[in-house]
């Protein structure tokens, strides 16, 4: 009787992930019909078909489903053992996978850099990306901890508030209003806003904020980064909001500056996110309070 393998299991979650064959080859560093035969032999085995194709898309089939819920599962409790089996011999032998969302970037950085000097032999494994994909990594136990502002409800998450994030409002230094004292938001009526992709924490501030004064603000364009905001405010295409944690070189330099409207800043937080069932490694468990005493270091200063 033929036995399932981790290395097909591997292969497929690859071609699952990227509903690909292509592309799961170029992830793995595979030829395309090295992939396909790997999947064919999963199949074999189980006796029924993991994909399907409909017009040039794959899909996955009940039974691919399945296979995949299966091998996210034994993965995960192999990198556990992994990561746990290496703590044995020495808390700094360790890894450390982190996600952050784009916004988060800036303050995570500086903290894992701090955590690094302290733990020079620990892998770190950084992903930055959109909060859509942090939460999916989450979901599929790909990283051990993710930093982001806002978490969403209804999932299995421990979520622990760790810092302020306040939301200012930037606009490139000549526009009418920088230097003006109290700007009420009235006086942004005739203004037009750079604004994050939908499903942002950022953008779903914003939204609320004005939408809690009355106002409907206009959107002159939507864009996926904070860089790519922070360089079209210097073009002068419109207004941004964006974290002050983010802002600091630009206004250094007076590239940017910070509008005092009233209500201003609005003030969110950053969140240290992992699974509720996630067993956390000794490495993850020494990185997690050392995030923790730093929010507490940076609300004291």
């Amino acid at each position: 009787m033929r036995r399932l393998t981790l290395r097909q299991f591997k292969v497929f979650e690859a071609v699952a992930r990227q509903l690909s064959f292509s592309k799961a080859a170029v992830e793995l560093h595979l030829s395309q019909p090295a992939v396909s035969m790997q999947v064919k032999g999963l199949e074999a085995i189980v006796g029924l078909p993991l994909t399907e194709q409909l017009g040039k898309k794959i899909f996955l089939t009940e039974a691919g489903r399945e296979v995949l819920h299966a091998s996210q599962r034994i993965t995960a409790q192999l990198n556990d053992l992994q990561t746990n089996l290496a703590q044995l011999r020495g808390m700094d032998s360790g890894q450390l996978n982190i996600a952050v969302t784009s916004t988060a970037n800036a303050v995570a950085t500086g903290i894992l850099a701090q955590f690094r000097g302290r733990h020079p032999q620990v892998s770190i494994h950084l992903a930055v990306s959109n909060r859509e994909s942090v939460l999916s990594q989450l979901a599929a136990n790909r990283i051990d901890l993710a930093i982001m502002g806002q978490v969403p409800e209804g999932l299995d998450l421990e979520a622990t508030r760790f810092m302020d994030n306040p939301l200012v409002i930037i606009a490139p230094p000549g526009h009418r209003l920088v230097g003006k004292k109290n700007i009420t938001v009235e006086d942004l009526a005739a203004e037009s806003f750079l604004v994050r992709e939908a499903g942002s924490g950022t953008r779903g501030a914003m939204e609320r904020f004005f939408a809690a004064k009355g106002l409907e603000i206009r959107t002159s364009m939507e864009m996926s980064s904070n860089e790519a905001i922070k360089q079209a405010v210097q073009a002068g295409l419109g207004l941004g909001i964006l974290s002050l944690q983010t802002l600091e070189m630009e206004l250094a330099l007076q590239r940017l500056a910070v509008l005092t409207v009233e209500g201003f800043p609005i003030m969110r937080h950053w969140y240290l996110v992992h699974r509720a069932d996630k067993r956390l490694s000794p490495v993850v468990l020494a990185f997690k309070q050392f995030v923790l005493a730093a929010g507490k270091t940076a609300v004291t200063e």
